[in-house]
C-alpha cells in the first residue's frame, strides 16, 4: 500500500504559522478556474502581477516592496521542492509559471519575506512553493472557451496500477488570438509521475515534465498611443515574439527509517531553450529590435531527514538536509535586428556556469501555548565561471566567479494568548548575489553579499465562528547593495527600507454569503545610494497598495454568483519618481452551477473587467520613453469542469 507522499519540510507546517504564509488548496484553486498559476496571486495580501503582456515573457511580481519577482530575482519559486528560478535567463531568478498546470496543483504556499530556511537564492521577497498531486484516485477535466479566440483545456488523472503502484498525469493546452493585433499565443504542458512501493518502508518515484510555447507580441505602446488607442500597436515594433521548449526528468527515493523519521532524496535534470524578440524605444523616435537566446541545462541532487522527536518539553518537528545544483546557460544577445534578421555581430555570445552547495536545518518546538518557537538556519556556497564562445561587441565582464558563501538565520515565535487569538513575531535574513554578469567580474571578487533582514509581527484572530482575520506588519531592510563605479569595478554602496501592512479576512456572513478581503500596503524607500538625488525616493514599480474584495452568494442551491473588485494603487515608474502611474481598479463577475452527486460537475462563466476599463498592467520607462502594457478589455469565459 502506498503511504501519503511527504515533501521536504512537510512536518513543519505548524512552524510556518510563525511567519506570514498564504496557502491555497486544490479545492480553492479549482473553484477559481484559472489558466495560469500567477492569476492566483491576487488572493495573497500585498502581491501583484505587473503583466508585461509579451507572449512567452515572464511577468514581474510584486511582494513585500520588491517589484522584480518572476522577471527578475526577487521571488523564489519551487515545484515539489525543486527550484524553477533560472540563474542567468534574461535576468537572474527569471521563472516561467506556465510550465505548471493549474489543475495539477495540490497546494500552493506563499511565504512572505525571506523566512524559509528550506530554500536559498532568490528568496528575499518571499517564496512560492507549489506541490502537485501525487496520490489518490481522480479524473478531472476543465474545458473553457473565451473572448478573443481563447481556448483552454486542462486534465489531471490519478490512477492505481495495482498494489503499491500509482500514476499521476496532468496536461494543458492553451491558445489565444489575443486582444490586440499580432498577439496570438499557444502553449502545451504535459506532466507525469509514476510511484512504486518497493517495500513497506521504501518508495521510488519517476517523474517528467514537457512544455512547449510560442507566440507573437504586439509590443508596448507610448503614452500618446495608449491615450488614443489602448489596444493598438506601434508600427515600429518588428514582428516580436518568443518560443520555448522545456523538459525535466526526476527520480525520488523516500525511505521510512522509523515511524517518525523519513529520508527523502532526489536527483533531476532540466534542459530548455528560449528565444525572444523585443522591439523598444532607444532614444528620440527610434526603436530597435533585439534577440535573446538561452540554452539552459541543470543537474541537481539533494537529500533531507524529516522527523519528529519527543522531548520532556514538547515534540520537536524538524528537517535537515543538503542540496547541490549545477546550472549552465549558453547566452546569445543580438541587437539592431530587422524583422528578426540579424544585421550585426553578437553583443554577447557566452556560456555562464553557476554551481551551488547548500545545507539547511529547521526545527519547531511547541513548548507551551505561549511559547512556540521555530528556528531555521541555511548555508549556501556558490562557484562558477563565464566563457566567451565567439567575438562580442559588448563589454560586460566574463571571468571566474569568486567563491561566495552566506549563512542565513531565521527565528519565529508564536503564542496562543487567547483561545481565539494567536500572536507571532519573527526575524529572518536573506541574501542576493551580484546581479547578472557582475558576479563574473574580477572587480567583484571582494564584494560583500547583499543582505536582506526582515522583522515582522502578526496576529491570527477568530473573534466569532465564521470569521478569520490575519494581520501582519513588516520592516525589511537591505544593506551592502552593489553598484558599478567604473567598467568592471564594483562596490558595496546602497540600502533600501521596505515597510508595510498586510491583512486578509474571511467572513461567512450568512449561510449563503461568504466575503473575503486581501489587502497589502508597501512603502519602499532608498536610504543609501551612489546618486544622492535618489535617497528618499520610492522603489519603482511597487504599488502603494493592493486590494482584492470578493463576495460569493448562493441564493438557491447549486447556484453561486461571485463579485470581485481588484485595486492596484499608485506607483513610481522611474527611479527619480518624476513619473507616476495612478493605478487602476477592475470588477469581475462569475456564475457557476454545481450538479449534485458524489463527484459533482460544474458549469461556469466569468465576465472580467465588467466596466470595459482601459488600464495598463505595467508601465515603465525604456530608452527615455514612457511605455504601457495595456490590460485586457471586457472578456467573457464559459467552461465546464468534470470530476469522474
Amino acid at each position: 500500500m502506498l503511504k501519503p507522499v511527504e515533501v521536504k519540510g512537510e512536518s513543519l507546517r505548524g512552524g510556518a504559522a510563525s511567519y506570514s504564509t498564504t496557502t491555497l488548496e486544490s479545492d480553492d484553486i479549482q473553484q477559481l478556474h484559472v489558466s495560469q498559476p500567477q492569476e492566483l496571486f491576487r488572493q495573497v495580501p500585498g502581491m501583484n502581477v505587473n503583466n508585461y503582456q509579451l507572449s512567452g515573457v515572464a511577468d514581474a511580481i510584486v511582494l513585500r516592496g520588491f517589484g522584480g519577482g518572476g522577471h527578475g530575482g526577487d521571488l523564489g519559486v519551487v515545484l515539489d521542492g525543486i527550484p524553477l528560478n533560472e540563474a542567468m535567463s534574461h535576468a537572474d531568478g527569471y521563472v516561467d509559471f506556465n510550465v505548471i498546470v493549474p489543475l495539477e496543483i495540490e497546494r500552493m504556499r506563499v511565504f512572505r519575506g525571506p523566512v524559509s530556511a528550506l530554500y536559498g537564492n532568490f528568496n528575499r521577497a518571499g517564496l512560492v512553493a507549489v506541490e502537485t498531486r501525487k496520490r489518490g484516485l481522480y479524473k478531472d477535466l476543465d474545458l473553457s472557451q473565451g473572448s478573443h479566440g481563447t481556448q483552454d483545456a486542462q486534465a489531471a488523472f490519478g490512477l492505481s496500477l495495482g498494489e503499491g503502484e500509482s500514476l499521476n498525469l496532468a496536461a494543458q493546452h492553451h491558445r489565444t488570438d489575443g486582444f490586440r493585433s499580432q498577439s496570438q499565443a499557444e502553449r502545451t504542458t504535459l506532466a507525469g509521475r509514476w510511484t512504486r512501493a518497493l517495500t513497506s518502508d521504501l518508495d521510488l518515484a519517476l517523474s517528467a515534465r514537457l512544455h512547449a510555447a510560442h507566440g507573437d507580441s504586439p509590443g508596448h505602446l507610448t503614452a500618446g498611443q495608449f491615450a488614443m488607442d489602448p489596444y493598438g500597436r506601434d508600427l515600429r515594433a518588428m514582428n516580436d515574439g518568443a518560443r520555448k521548449h522545456f523538459g525535466t526528468v526526476r527520480a525520488d527515493v523516500n525511505h521510512s527509517l522509523a515511524p517518525d523519521l523519513r529520508l527523502l532524496s532526489f536527483v533531476y535534470h532540466t534542459q530548455q531553450d528560449f528565444t525572444r524578440y523585443f522591439s523598444r524605444p532607444v532614444g528620440g523616435s527610434a526603436w530597435r529590435q533585439r534577440e535573446e537566446s538561452y540554452e539552459r541545462k541543470v543537474f541537481g541532487a539533494g537529500t533531507s531527514l524529516n522527523g519528529s522527536t519527543a522531548t520532556q518539553w514538547a515534540a520537536l518537528n524538524w528537517v535537515a538536509g543538503m542540496e547541490a545544483f549545477r546550472e549552465s546557460t549558453q547566452y546569445q544577445y543580438h541587437d539592431g535586428l530587422y524583422q528578426r534578421a540579424r544585421l550585426n555581430r553578437a553583443v554577447n555570445d557566452r556560456t555562464s556556469r553557476l554551481s551551488s552547495l547548500s545545507a539547511f536545518a529547521e526545527v519547531e518546538a511547541p513548548i507551551h501555548r505561549l511559547f512556540k518557537p521555530s528556528l531555521g538556519l541555511r548555508w549556501d556556497r556558490f562557484t562558477g565561471g563565464c566563457d566567451r564562445n565567439g567575438p562580442e561587441t559588448g563589454s560586460e565582464p566574463c571571468s571566474a566567479l569568486a567563491r561566495v558563501s552566506h549563512t542565513s538565520p531565521k527565528l519565529g515565535v508564536r503564542a496562543d494568548v487567547l483561545p481565539a487569538l494567536e500572536l507571532r513575531v519573527s526575524w529572518a535574513e536573506g541574501f542576493a548575489l551580484p546581479n547578472n554578469f557582475a558576479k563574473y567580474a574580477l572587480g567583484a571578487s571582494r564584494l560583500e553579499t547583499n543582505v536582506f533582514q526582515q522583522t515582522e509581527v502578526g496576529a491570527l484572530w477568530k473573534p466569532v465562528p465564521g470569521v478569520v482575520v490575519d494581520l501582519a506588519a513588516y520592516r525589511l531592510r537591505s544593506s551592502d547593495e552593489i553598484r558599478a563605479v567604473a567598467p568592471g569595478v564594483y562596490e558595496n554602496y546602497g540600502a533600501t527600507r521596505r515597510t508595510g501592512v498586510e491583512a486578509s479576512m474571511l467572513w461567512s456572513a450568512r449561510k449563503d454569503l461568504d466575503l473575503s478581503l486581501s489587502y497589502g500596503s508597501a512603502h519602499s524607500r532608498v536610504i543609501e545610494n551612489g546618486n544622492a538625488a535618489l535617497v528618499g525616493k520610492s522603489v519603482a514599480g511597487v504599488p502603494r497598495d493592493m486590494t482584492t474584495a470578493t463576495a460569493a452568494w448562493s441564493p438557491v442551491p447549486a447556484w453561486t454568483g461571485t463579485l470581485s473588485w481588484r485595486r492596484v494603487g499608485r506607483y513610481a515608474i522611474n527611479a527619480d519618481n518624476s513619473i507616476h502611474y495612478p493605478g487602476y481598479a477592475t470588477v469581475d463577475l462569475g456564475l457557476r452551477y454545481r450538479f449534485a452527486g458524489a463527484r459533482p460537475h460544474q458549469l461556469y462563466a466569468t465576465l472580467s473587467n465588467v466596466a470595459d476599463k482601459a488600464y495598463a498592467t505595467s508601465v515603465s520607462v525604456i530608452g527615455g520613453a514612457q511605455v504601457f502594457a495595456p490590460g485586457a478589455p471586457r472578456a467573457l469565459k464559459v467552461g465546464a469542469q468534470f470530476q469522474f
